[in-house]
C-alpha cells in the first residue's frame, strides 16, 4: 500500500496560520455580548435594528455555508479564503467606525460572508495540508478545539475592550490577523480544488438559502417566545424549500451538492453529519441555560459570567487529542464517538443536580458536557473528511457546519422550549406579566418591588428556571445516550475500511 506523504513544519505553520481566521469567525458569533448597550447607546438602534445587529452575522453565514464551500471545490479553496479575508477585513473596518444603526447591519452582513467562505475553507484546506491520516486526525482535533473555545474567548475579548476602549474596537481587532493571512497565506499554504466541477449550479443557492435561513430563524426565535405560528410557519417553510433542494440535487446534471458524497462510501460521511448536528444540538441546548444561570439564578454581572464560562474551556484541550490517540492506538472510532456522546450525557446529568447556588456543579457539568462534544466532533469531522472525496472537501466542510449551524438552532429551540415551558408553568398567575415570561424579565421585575417582595419573587422564579433546567437537562441526556447506541452501531469498523482506501485516496489529495 503506498503511504501518503507527512506534513513537514512548512505545513504545520500553514496550517498554524488558518487558525488565525477560524478564530476570528468564531469569535465574532458572541463578541457583541457586551458591546450591544454602547452600541445602544451611541448608534440608538430600534429593537429590531438591535436584534438585526446581533443576528445578521449568523443568519448569512448559515444560509451561504453550503454554497461557498461548493464555490471554493470550483475556484480553489485557498484563493476563496483570500477573498474572504479581505471581505472580512473590509467589513469589520466599516463596523468599528459605522455612524448608523444601518451602516453597521449591513457590515455585520458582509462579516458574515466573509465568515461563510472562511470556516469551509480552512477545513478544507486542512484536508489538503495533511494527508496522512494519523497527522490530519490531530490537526483535525485542534481546530474542533479552537473553534470551540473561540465562542467562548469572544464575549470575555468583547467585555475587555469596550471596558478599556470603545465598542468599535471589537471588531478592529480582526484586521490584523486578516492582514497577517493575506500575506502569509500565499506562501504557505498550496491551493486546491475539483479538477472537473462542472457547471455550477445557479438554481441551487436561492434554494439552499430559503432551506436554510427560515429554519433557522423560526428554531432560534420559539425559545424565548414560545411556538408561535409565524416560527411554526417560518419552519414549514424552511422544510419545504429543503425538499425542493435535496430534490434539485438529485436531479441536477452538476449539483452543487453531489449525493455521491452519501452513497457507497459516503455512507459514513452521512452518519458523521447526522450525528455532528446531534451533538451541536445539544452542546447549544446548554448554553441557553448555563449563561442564564450564571448571571440571572447566581446574580454574576455579565463580565464575571463570561470569565466564569471560560473554566470549562481548559478541559476541552484535552479532551481532542486523548480521542485521537485511542483511535491510532486500535480503539474502535464507533466506541470512542459513542463514549464521547455518554461523556456529554454525563455533563447533564450534573446540571440536573444543581440548586439554585450549584456555580461549582454547574461549571462542572459545562466542562464534561464540552468535553464529551470535542471528543464526538474531532472524532466525526475526520471522518467525514476521510470519507470524502479530496476534490469535494469544500463541499463535505460546508456541509458539516451547515448541519452544526442547523444543529444549535434545534437545540435552542428544543431544550429551549422545555425549560421555558416548565419555568411558565411554575411561576404563579399574581406574578408581574414580565416574569411570567422570561427569568431575565422576572430579575428586572423584582428589581422594581419592594425589598421583601422582590426577594421573594427572585427566589421563586430562579427555583423555577432551575426546574426548567432539569428537565431540559435530563431531556438531553437521554438524547445523548440514544446518539451514543446510533454511533457505536452505524460506525462499527468504519476507520478500518477508511485506512484500507488510504492508497486510492492518496493519488487524488495533492489536487
Amino acid at each position: 500500500m503506498q503511504t501518503n506523504p507527512r506534513a513537514t513544519r512548512k505545513e504545520w505553520t500553514a496550517f498554524a496560520v488558518l487558525m488565525l481566521p477560524l478564530l476570528l469567525v468564531s469569535m465574532d458569533v458572541s463578541v457583541l455580548y457586551f458591546a450591544i448597550p454602547e452600541i445602544s447607546a451611541d448608534l440608538e438602534p430600534s429593537s429590531t435594528q438591535q436584534l438585526w445587529i446581533f443576528d445578521i452575522y449568523a443568519f448569512v453565514v448559515a444560509g451561504l455555508l453550503m454554497t461557498m464551500g461548493s464555490v471554493g471545490d470550483r475556484i480553489g479553496r485557498r484563493g476563496l479564503l483570500l477573498f474572504g479575508a479581505t471581505a472580512f477585513g473590509a467589513a469589520s473596518l466599516v463596523a468599528a467606525y459605522a455612524n448608523s444603526a444601518e451602516t453597521l447591519i449591513a457590515a455585520r452582513a458582509v462579516l458574515g460572508i466573509g465568515g461563510a467562505t472562511l470556516m469551509p475553507s480552512t477545513l478544507a484546506l486542512v484536508r489538503t495540508l495533511f494527508q496522512d491520516a494519523g497527522q490530519r486526525a490531530k490537526a483535525i482535533g485542534i481546530w474542533q478545539g479552537v473553534l470551540v473555545a473561540g465562542v467562548a474567548l469572544g464575549s470575555v475579548l468583547s467585555g475587555v475592550l469596550v471596558e478599556y476602549f470603545w465598542w468599535g474596537s471589537v471588531f478592529l481587532v480582526n484586521l490584523p490577523a486578516m492582514v497577517l493571512l493575506l500575506v502569509l497565506a500565499p506562501l504557505l499554504i498550496p491551493e486546491s480544488r475539483d479538477p472537473h466541477p462542472g457547471r455550477f449550479d445557479l438554481l441551487s443557492v436561492p434554494l439552499s438559502m430559503a432551506a436554510v435561513l427560515p429554519l433557522v430563524w423560526g428554531l432560534k426565535e420559539m425559545p424565548s417566545d414560545g411556538v408561535e405560528l409565524p416560527y411554526v410557519t417560518s419552519v414549514a417553510v424552511g422544510l419545504a424549500f429543503a425538499a425542493l433542494f435535496v430534490h434539485r440535487q438529485r436531479t441536477a446534471a452538476s449539483p452543487m451538492i453531489s449525493p455521491d458524497l452519501f452513497r457507497g462510501r459516503g455512507r459514513a460521511f452521512g452518519a458523521a453529519v447526522s450525528l455532528n448536528l446531534v451533538s451541536s444540538l445539544t452542546m447549544m441546548g446548554s448554553a441557553y441555560f448555563t449563561t442564564q444561570y450564571l448571571q440571572s439564578v447566581l446574580g454574576k454581572s455579565a463580565m464575571e459570567a463570561a470569565l466564569w464560562a471560560l473554566l470549562p474551556s481548559v478541559l476541552i484541550g484535552f479532551a481532542a487529542p486523548v480521542a485521537t490517540v485511542l483511535v491510532q492506538r486500535g480503539m474502535d472510532r464507533a466506541h470512542v464517538v459513542a463514549t464521547g456522546f455518554a461523556v456529554s450525557a454525563c455533563g447533564y446529568g450534573l446540571l440536573a443536580l444543581t440548586g439554585t447556588s450549584s456555580l461549582g456543579l454547574v461549571l462542572a457539568g459545562a466542562g464534561v458536557l464540552a468535553c464529551g462534544a470535542v471528543i464526538v466532533g474531532s472524532q466525526l469531522t475526520d471522518l467525514a473528511l476521510g470519507a470524502a472525496p479530496p476534490e469535494k472537501a469544500g463541499t463535505a466542510s460546508s456541509l458539516l457546519e451547515t448541519g452544526q449551524e442547523f444543529g444549535g438552532a434545534m437545540g435552542m429551540a428544543l431544550l429551549g422550549s422545555i425549560g421555558n415551558t416548565v419555568y411558565r408553568n411554575r411561576i404563579p398567575d399574581t406574578a408581574p406579566a414580565e416574569a411570567r415570561e422570561t427569568l431575565t424579565g422576572a430579575v428586572a421585575s423584582a428589581s422594581r418591588l419592594p425589598t421583601r417582595a422582590g426577594d421573594a419573587l427572585l427566589a421563586t422564579v430562579r427555583d423555577a428556571f432551575t426546574s426548567g433546567m432539569h428537565v431540559a437537562a435530563v431531556t438531553g441526556a437521554v438524547l445523548l445516550l440514544a446518539a451514543a447506541g446510533v454511533a457505536a452501531a452505524a460506525l462499527k469498523g468504519v476507520h478500518t475500511h477508511q485506512n484500507a482506501e488510504q492508497a486510492e485516496e492518496s493519488s487524488l489529495s495533492g489536487v
